[in-house]
């Protein structure tokens, strides 16, 4: 019900912010906005169709590993502390396995895989729903763990920084996992109060603590590194965990005896599918974003946050990185194009161009992950779902900025 409130806004705001540019003389806005419909939705269609093989790899993979007793033996094990975390899905459900997987490839950037894992997931979480149109407590939990954005190697982000000059590219890896961290951290603590999970148990508190503590001994270790020892660290993991994780699951298959072969052909066509089922989603969404960007609506907003801030006195360097922000939760390409053209404009070294990179590294998209992954068990009504994803992303923007006044 959130998403139809605010798809409509879009719309609404949109033909009005159309109207009055009309009246001030520009004669092409509803072109702009025509055309951005078009646009949109067959982004929409082409991000859907890329999916596709990824889907069917992937959920393949995942097949072999259910078959294999993989998935069950680390639901068994992350037991203990996602029972505490997601009360509703029953101990030991292999659920809890697919929900490592994804949380696991989103920390390590592996973006193919942790897709296909989190739609998994939610097929799995929705078996368990008794209400298929509304989404459940550990879905929106999950959803949100997703739209906080925890990544522990930015590598896109660091390999754009290079490619736009910047002296130590490497420069915003440790603002970034900071950020990141403040937004996953906010993003458990305001769902738990929403949906009455009690945070002081002790499994919970050491998770928590645990989590921070990992991420400080990765910042450590990274800050040890030079750029070219980072770089070579970040991709040689990335890679070999994700090869790591493809050969692990065959080869169990393989001692399990299984048809591995007939395992994956019977998970990559629930990969084709479920590609095939979100396009709708995907077209809804992206079409908004797209015509209320076109309308200069946003624009409007940004400007008008910078007029506040000079009114009030306040220091107003991170005005020019807030389009960024406010584009990350609807879109991650448009985001990415508006980091990039912060770093074009102010220099990637400049504060504008640090902090658009620590904005496009702190949250994820939210309203796409709620299409895609929603859209894939056909969920209509979201709940709490995108009050606390926005909240989480907020608590990321702010820390976003803290820290790069206190970096740089």
């Amino acid at each position: 019900m959130v998403l139809n409130y605010i798809w409509v806004a879009f719309f609404v705001i949109a033909f009005v912010f159309g109207i009055v540019s009309l009246c001030f003389g520009d004669a092409t806005v509803f072109e702009k906005m025509v055309t951005a419909t078009f646009d949109s939705s067959k982004s929409a269609f082409e991000v859907s169709l890329g999916l596709t093989g990824v889907l069917a790899l992937w959920l393949g993979i995942m097949k072999i590993g259910e078959r294999a007793g993989i998935v069950n033996v680390l639901a068994r094990v992350l037991s203990p502390v996602f029972t505490k975390l997601f009360p509703d899905i029953p101990k030991n459900h292999p659920v809890m396995g697919s929900i490592f997987m994804n949380i696991a490839s989103n920390m390590l950037g592996l973006d193919n895989a942790a897709t296909p894992t989190g739609l998994k997931a939610m097929a799995q979480m929705q078996e368990l729903n008794t209400r298929k149109d509304t989404a459940t407590n550990p879905m929106i939990m999950f959803l949100v763990l997703n739209t906080s954005g925890l990544t522990i190697i930015p590598t896109s982000i660091l390999a754009f920084r290079s490619a736009n000059g910047a002296a130590t590219p490497t420069d915003v890896f440790i603002p970034i996992l900071l950020a990141t961290t403040v937004a996953t951290i906010a993003g458990i603590v305001i769902t738990a109060l929403w949906q009455r999970i009690n945070l002081l148990q002790p499994v919970l508190l050491a998770t928590i603590f645990g989590m921070i503590a990992v991420v400080g001994g990765i910042m450590w270790g990274f800050g040890q590194m030079d750029e070219a020892t980072m770089t070579r660290t970040t991709s040689i993991a990335s890679n070999l965990i994700l090869m790591s994780i493809i050969v692990l699951f065959i080869g169990a298959g393989a001692l399990k005896r299984i048809n591995v072969y007939d395992a994956f052909i019977e998970g990559a066509k629930e990969g084709f599918t479920t590609a095939v089922r979100i396009i709708p989603y995907l077209v809804a969404i992206l079409v908004g974003v797209g015509v209320f960007r076109a309308s200069g609506a946003m624009d409007m907003l940004i400007d008008g946050i910078g007029w506040t801030m000079e009114q009030c006195n306040l220091n107003t360097d991170f005005v020019g990185a807030l389009p960024t922000a406010l584009m990350k939760p609807l879109s991650g390409s448009g985001a990415r194009g508006l980091m990039l053209e912060a770093m074009q404009t102010y220099g990637a070294d400049s504060f504008v161009g640090r902090l658009s990179c620590i904005f496009q590294g702190s949250t994820d998209t939210t309203f796409y992950v709620l299409a895609v992954y929603f859209g894939s068990v056909s969920i209509r009504y979201t709940r709490h779902a995108v009050a606390c994803g926005l909240l989480a992303d907020l608590f990321g923007v702010i820390a976003a900025i803290g820290v790069c006044y206190i970096f740089f």
